[in-house]
Parts: structure tokens; C-alpha cells; sequence
């Protein structure tokens, strides 16, 4: 009976190498298989390229950073400006830090010049989209993703895109927030 058992756990310990190496040649059979009939070609494709990237002109953006005096803040771009297509993805960086004690609420407010260009500025992700809220001391980045719209009139050359922090929780500056956050 000892033999039998023997026999069974050898063939046990055959079929379950031979598993788990035939996993393994799955991996490149798989790659062969897609790069003949070209499906899923992996690190090989090529990337797709943005046909609304109007790379015919260039417009510079220039970013500014604000915070209304009664924010404990340091507010300001990472880059002053840089140079894109419109229709091209761009994302930039704003670093803020809560100078103060206690934690704080702020909301951001953009702003654009020349404000005919608002229209023109699409965002996709902002920190202006939502209340943010910073420790005691905490700094951070906050990356604003956008696109300026190729449609654009081209006698626009120059863009800016500025950003005040207000306390979320300060009375007396629900005044100077919009009753309506922009979302552009």
C-alpha cells in the first residue's frame, strides 16, 4: 500500500509543477499570441495623439495665487507661468500652508484675465472644487488638470488664471464669495 501511495504523490507533485510551469508559459505565449494578431500590444502601442491640440500657436499661462487677509496662509504657484497649445492637457501645482495654530477651512475663488478667456478654461480637477482643509502647520500641493479650449479666439496670447483662499468659517467674507462656485 506504501507504494501506491508513493506512486499517487508522485504523480500529485508532477502535475502540480507541471501547472504551475505552464503558468509561467502562459505569460510570454500570451504576448506572442497578441503581437501577431496585434490586440493589446501592451508597452508597444503607440499613444494616441490629441487631434484638438491646435499646435499651429502658442498661448502662455500665467498663474497667480491669493488669500484674503484673514486667512493665516501661504498661497503661491510652484511655476509663475509656462507655455501651451490650446487643446493640450496641462496640469500645474499650487503649494499652500496653514501658518497658523488650529486647523482651518479655506475655499479657493479663480479668477481669469482676460475674463473673455473663462469661458475658454476647462477644468478637470482643481482643489477650487471643494472646501480645503489644512492642519495646524500642514503644507501641501494641490494640482489644478485643465485644457484651454482650441476655440479660443487667437488674438488671445497671454492667459491668467489667479486663485484667492477665503476661510470657509471667517463671517464677513460670505460677500465676497460667489453665491455660485464656477466650475470652468
Amino acid at each position: 500500500m506504501a507504494v501506491g501511495n508513493a506512486k499517487t504523490l508522485t504523480k500529485f507533485i508532477v502535475v502540480t509543477l507541471g501547472m504551475f510551469g505552464f503558468g509561467f508559459a502562459l505569460v510570454p505565449f500570451y504576448y506572442k499570441i497578441c503581437e501577431v494578431t496585434g490586440i493589446n500590444s501592451g508597452a508597444e502601442q503607440s499613444l494616441v495623439k490629441n487631434t484638438q491640440v491646435d499646435s499651429s500657436r502658442w498661448v502662455t499661462l500665467e498663474f497667480d495665487a491669493n488669500t484674503n487677509e484673514a486667512l493665516p496662509w501661504r498661497f503661491k504657484p510652484v511655476q509663475r507661468s509656462m507655455k501651451v497649445h490650446p487643446g493640450q492637457l496641462v496640469q500645474v501645482e499650487y503649494e499652500v500652508t496653514n501658518t497658523s495654530d488650529q486647523p482651518i477651512v479655506g475655499l479657493a475663488v479663480p479668477s481669469y484675465g482676460p475674463a473673455r478667456a473663462a469661458a475658454f478654461f476647462n477644468k478637470i480637477e482643481c482643489f477650487c472644487f471643494t472646501p480645503q482643509t489644512l492642519a495646524a502647520g500642514e503644507s501641501r500641493r494641490m494640482p489644478v488638470l485643465f485644457v484651454l479650449d482650441p476655440t479660443m479666439d487667437r488674438d488671445v496670447h497671454t492667459v491668467t488664471l489667479s486663485y484667492t483662499f477665503f476661510d470657509a468659517a471667517a463671517k464677513g467674507q460670505a460677500s465676497a464669495l460667489p453665491k455660485r462656485l464656477p466650475r470652468g
